[in-house]
């Protein structure tokens, strides 16, 4: 049985990681415009670099991740987006070549401390991926598979945590009476949220998703975006996308990458609006390249 603490990069908190395409090292260009207070950042990248062998994919960077918000990260591909992201629960520990200078911080301590576990920092901050891979088990052992792991809740109490998550994500009326069924029954939408039932199952501080709705139909789309919208604030959110209109739409903070460098953060209608730097203006306006 998969490892709900650990497993492929469809699941909650994947650790077999994808192919990571590293870029050159980042052009010396204009500093970034200068991100929000820090105070209320739950993830704060502090000074951080990150490369795969020789080549930096990411330098600098300094992100606070405020708590109870939304923020969105932008760029083109290859600007480093999922490598941070993955980053940031330390899904690319065990990629040849990685290797990271600075710190990310959750709530003030850092995520390679000796101290911390992975299951346990996969716990607080979890992680769902652009398309959906449910576990080869059932519907509702999908959903349970990590409460089951973290020892959250009683055997009594398991069917109880699956109807109420799948109940949050709008699947119950669908598979209520089939709980025992196989997820890959269910249309790739559908798998979508049953994968995001199962990350929220476990309580996580931080959600992390990377183009969570990029392969689904736009039914599909508007119904995670208007999840990730009732999340706040009790969780702390962090999605890429490619689709500015997404990001618009779901997000509070902004935060735009390329080449290897911050461009800019900050908050979302000001980054799309009123941008600081040039390079954000034509990125967001769709004169990029």
């Amino acid at each position: 049985m998969p490892d709900p603490a650990g497993s492929e990069p469809q699941t909650v908190t994947a650790t077999q990681p994808g192919t990571v395409t590293a870029q050159t090292a980042p052009s010396t260009q204009a500093a970034p415009s200068t991100p929000a207070a820090t105070g209320d950042a739950v993830v704060n990248c502090v000074d951080l670099t990150l490369s795969f062998g020789q080549r930096a994919v990411l330098s600098d960077l300094q992100i606070p991740f405020g708590g109870g918000r939304v923020t969105a990260i932008l760029g083109p591909t290859g600007s480093g987006k999922s490598t941070l992201l993955r980053t940031i629960n330390r899904l690319n520990d065990k990629v040849t070549g990685y290797g990271h200078k600075g710190d990310v911080l959750l709530d003030g301590s850092s995520i390679w401390a000796q101290h911390v576990e992975l299951m346990a920092l996969r716990r607080k901050v979890g992680m769902l991926f652009q398309r959906p891979n449910p576990f080869p088990m059932s519907i509702m052992d999908n959903v349970v598979s990590g409460v089951r792991a973290h020892r959250m809740a009683s055997r009594h109490g398991l069917k109880a945590i699956a109807q109420q998550r799948l109940t949050e994500v709008g699947l119950w009326d669908a598979v209520g009476d089939r709980l025992k069924d196989s997820p890959f029954r269910l249309s790739g939408g559908q798998q979508q949220l049953l994968c995001l039932a199962r990350a929220l199952a476990i309580e996580p501080q931080v959600l992390l998703l990377d183009e969570p709705t990029s392969s689904l139909d736009p039914v599909a789309t508007e119904s995670i975006e208007a999840l990730i919208r009732t999340l706040v604030p009790q969780l702390t959110v962090v999605i890429v996308t490619h689709n500015l209109a997404q990001a618009r739409r779901v997000s509070d903070r902004t935060v735009f990458l390329n080449q290897g460098r911050l461009v800019e953060h900050g908050d979302t209608q000001q980054v799309f609006e009123h941008p600081a730097e040039e390079e954000t203006a034509h990125y967001v306006g769709g004169r990029f390249g």
